[in-house]
This record gives C-alpha cells, structure tokens and sequence, in this order.
C-alpha cells in the first residue's frame, strides 16, 4: 500500500509510532481521530500528516520532535531524515534524504514503505468514502 502525498506532507512509518508515540497507535489515531480523512491519512505501513505552508509543517515536526521521535541523523556526511520524514512533492520529493520511503511509479504522488509492495493508493478519499469515519 502507499499513501496520497499532497503539498507538504509529514510521513512516519506507522511501526516508529508504535515504539516512541506517547500512548502508541492506539493514542496517535486516537489524538489524531478529528483530522482522518481531512490532512491525516495512513495505510498498513506509514502515517501522514500534512500542511500548506513551511510554517504549519514546521509547527507539525516540533511538536513530535517534543513527543521524542529522532528528526535528524548523519549519513555519508550529510544531514537526513530519521524517524520522520518531510516531503513536498511538487517540488521534487523529500526534502533530506530518506532511506525508508520511495514513491509510487509513474508520477503519481504518492510514497510507500521500501522494501513493501506499492499497491493500492490511500488518500482522504479512501477515510471519506470506505471508511465512513
């Protein structure tokens, strides 16, 4: 499965928010219960979250950098992302390197987990329309 990117788009594989979110999946959907199917959507692997601006995203970023998860790490050098990941599609993908998300074929904007099948797209629509949440 692969999740719809749009604008700015906050991506955490969902197993990180397991482990560090306060409370776990249980509290991160249950924290983020108002905005499914509105900016926030998800598939069997990776959480998003999205913004319009650099400033709504960067309000996003510190607020689980203050839940714990590890933003940033060093590789070959080089700043990259860690436990999340920031991603403006339009403008030509992650905005540091990201070991653990790939996108979709094609040109649909759309990320999934390495190492996972792309698959079937979610986005709002799926919450909205299959869901009924």
């Amino acid at each position: 499965m692969s999740v719809a990117i749009e604008f700015i788009d906050f991506i955490v594989p969902i197993k990180i928010i397991r482990g560090k979110y306060p409370g776990g999946w249980d509290a991160c959907l249950k924290d983020h219960a108002e905005l499914i199917g509105g900016r926030v959507w998800y598939d069997n692997h990776l959480f998003r979250d999205g913004a319009m601006s650099p400033n709504d995203m960067q309000i996003i970023v510190k607020r689980w950098e203050s839940m714990g998860f590890d933003l940033y790490e060093e590789q070959d050098g080089k700043r990259c992302w860690k436990d999340v990941c920031v991603v403006e599609w339009m403008f030509g993908g992650a905005t540091l390197r990201c070991e653990w998300i790939d996108f979709v074929p094609k040109s649909i904007p759309a990320v999934f987990l390495k190492g996972t099948d792309p698959g079937e797209i979610i986005g709002r629509e799926y919450f909205i329309n299959e869901c009924k949440v």
